[in-house]
């Protein structure tokens, strides 16, 4: 396979996981900002998703004072914003309409009318009435992407390379989440050194829960109260948790090692190496170390292994 066709197959799986991972969050906090609490707290959230994304800066130096309204818009249309949804489901389609010959017609049509459709609410004001039927329509058409591609493509290098792609933009974006949301509450749970539960601690997990399909899950694995420690064991080292971090790495290690060749042995062995760790590691072991500089140390080495995949199989 010509590198950069590989390189298209890798982004035009990465903006789309990421703009569902996008509208995710966003769904989950808007949803969260029409529950009874202070104004203080609703900013709060709103600043941590702009965190989750490093676009704090960004935000304030071109709208200024952070705000539901503002911060939605930036996030959804906002061109100009490399996270935005529109942003990603253009890039999509621009990687997607550069392979046409290799993806099937079904996958094509598919990211395509995602495209094409996803501006209509944006104009209309349908967007604006109803925030979350537009992110629940934006979730459905990624699952639709990978559901055509699953079921149309022939599962050769053009597959592994899309989902390779799907599965380390998944990681990210679970250990950025992790990581703001621990970051925001450590002083609540870990400051007084008895791990008590507060009481808006249940609305604020479930919604971290939530934004990754996770609550229904936490209820059939734990039976029990939500609490961090918990959560963080169901995102990290749980292999059957679809967007724990130990799936993502196991599913992305195992489409690399499908494509690898003599150029890609230390980035196969470096994801390996990181796989192992989830899949044999303990959450005593991860929150004993800190889990903020755990998680940092993973983003580094995810974004890592994105550039020597660059290196190895793709278009410089």
């Amino acid at each position: 396979m010509l590198s950069r066709t590989a390189d298209h197959l890798f982004w035009m799986a990465r903006y789309t996981e990421r703009a569902e991972n996008t509208a995710r969050m966003l769904d989950v906090q808007q949803q969260s900002s029409l529950l009874p609490q202070p104004g203080a707290v609703e900013q709060l959230g709103w600043t941590g998703l702009l965190g989750i994304f490093e676009l704090t800066a960004d935000y304030t130096a071109r709208h200024g004072e952070i705000e539901a309204g503002k911060v939605l818009d930036f996030m959804v249309r906002d061109m100009g914003n490399v996270s935005s949804i529109q942003r990603n489901l253009r890039a999509a389609r621009e990687n997607a309409r550069a392979v046409r010959g290799t993806i099937t017609t079904e996958v094509w049509e598919t990211i395509n009318q995602t495209w094409l459709e996803s501006q209509r609410p944006l104009l209309d004001g349908r967007f604006e009435r109803d925030p979350g039927e537009y992110f629940e329509w934006v979730k459905n058409r990624s699952h639709l992407s990978r559901g055509v591609t699953s079921g149309t493509l022939l599962q050769d290098e053009a597959f592994h390379f899309l989902r390779i792609g799907t599965f380390l933009e998944r990681a990210d974006n679970t250990a950025r989440l992790l990581d703001v949301k621990f970051h925001a509450l450590q002083s609540d749970f870990y400051g007084s050194g008895n791990g008590r539960v507060h009481e808006y601690d249940f609305y604020y997990w479930s919604s971290v829960l939530r934004s990754v399909s996770g609550f229904e899950v936490y209820r059939k694995v734990y039976r029990d109260a939500i609490t961090p420690e918990r959560v963080a064991e169901l995102l990290i080292l749980r292999p059957d948790m679809p967007r724990s971090l130990a799936a993502c790495m196991s599913e992305a290690t195992a489409h690399l090692r499908a494509v690898a060749n003599p150029r890609s042995h230390e980035t196969l062995r470096r994801a390996g190496l990181l796989n192992a760790e989830l899949q044999f590691g303990r959450t005593a072991e991860i929150m004993s170390t800190g889990l903020h500089a755990w998680l940092t140390r993973f983003l580094d080495r995810i974004n890592d292994l994105g550039e020597r995949i660059s290196q190895d199989f793709l278009a410089a």
